[in-house]
């Protein structure tokens, strides 16, 4: 069990094991790295100066120790870092995906005691977030965003090719309620019922170049996209979460949010492995994110009261800040 009795104002609990990414293109190796949403997400909070404490287990063939050094991670003795292929090829756009190894799951008793955490976001990849520990963070963050490939995925017995059953049938339905944000990717939203979902919690479904929709119980809006060069798109939807999570902890309305994700994601798939942020941009972006900031982290106790959270107001003028911030740094005209 870990302890941890520090109290800090808007601290985070980001819960998620690190993985072995490989990536195949046209049945090569094209690249080998970190991997993992929470490898993702945390350079985002990191530089939006957002504080949160890490639960991620690894085998002691981690290779990434130094990259991960400000937030280390627990280290199982008798197992195996999880391990990911993932295969491309030219002609087929879909990405083929394989768990070829999978690290011990993270269980209640690995999560922190004696404090609360102003949010929370269960980022599984391999399965290896339970019920329980959903339902014990769903106990101790004010505020719980959820990527439901984690809870959705499931693997080959032989050789770990990822597919996926319903929310229905994956054994978290019934934490819905309590679920503050689920975010789900264009390929995971017909194993939800959006129509029932929307009525428990904020639904926020990814569409890659095509931008976002978020939908509640109040009514629904899609959120902008940004032109980007891909070259990877793996860890895309875990830069969108972690730039929407971000937004609303930061205070912005929903709408911002959902933008600030889009531009996360848009700067991932232009590179490889975790993201990479300059320096000026990010000062740029927490410039405008204080200008726009409306309220502090909302009371989600009930997501569809916060009041005016659904008006998407003043995006274009948002959006194009973002864009023109981007361009400053790349010396780009014609990003969007």
């Amino acid at each position: 069990m870990v302890t941890d009795s520090i109290a800090t104002p808007r601290r985070g609990l980001l819960v998620g094991n690190y993985c072995h990414d490989v990536l195949h293109r046209d049945g090569r190796i094209s690249a080998e790295t970190l991997g993992g949403a929470a490898s993702f997400i945390s350079v985002i909070l990191d530089a939006l100066s957002l504080p949160f404490h890490t639960v991620s287990k690894v085998g002691p063939d981690f290779a990434y120790a130094a990259a991960t050094s400000l937030h280390p991670p627990l280290t199982m003795p008798t197992s195996r870092t999880t391990l990911f292929h993932a295969h491309f090829g030219s002609g087929n756009p879909d990405r083929l995906l394989n768990r070829v190894i999978s690290c011990d799951p993270i269980r209640p008793d690995d999560l922190p005691v004696q404090t609360r955490f102003a949010f929370g976001l269960a980022v599984g990849v391999g399965g290896e977030i339970l019920p329980e520990t959903l339902e014990k963070m769903l106990e101790i963050c004010d505020t719980v965003f959820v990527d439901i490939q984690g809870l959705i995925r499931r693997f080959g017995p032989s050789d770990g090719r990822v597919s996926h059953v319903t929310l229905n049938e994956s054994g978290f339905l019934h934490l819905l309620p309590r679920v503050a944000f689920l975010k789900a990717s264009a390929d995971e939203v017909s194993f939800i019922d959006v129509e029932e979902a929307r009525r428990w919690c904020c639904v926020v479904v990814t569409h890659g170049k095509d931008g976002c929709e978020v939908f509640s119980e109040n009514g629904a809006f899609r959120a902008a996209p940004f032109k980007a060069y891909q070259v990877d798109p793996t860890g895309a939807g875990d830069c969108f979460l972690g730039g929407f999570a971000a937004g609303i902890v930061w205070g912005l309305s929903v709408p911002d949010a959902a933008l600030l994700g889009n531009f996360f994601g848009s700067l991932a798939v232009a590179q490889v492995g975790p993201l990479k942020l300059d320096s000026n941009l990010v000062q740029m972006i927490k410039d405008e994110m204080q200008k726009r900031e409306v309220q502090d982290i909302p009371c989600l106790e009930s997501t569809n009261g916060c009041p005016g959270i659904w008006k998407a107001h003043e995006q274009d003028q948002f959006h194009a800040s973002l864009v023109a911030a981007k361009n400053i740094i790349t010396g780009s005209t014609n990003l969007s």
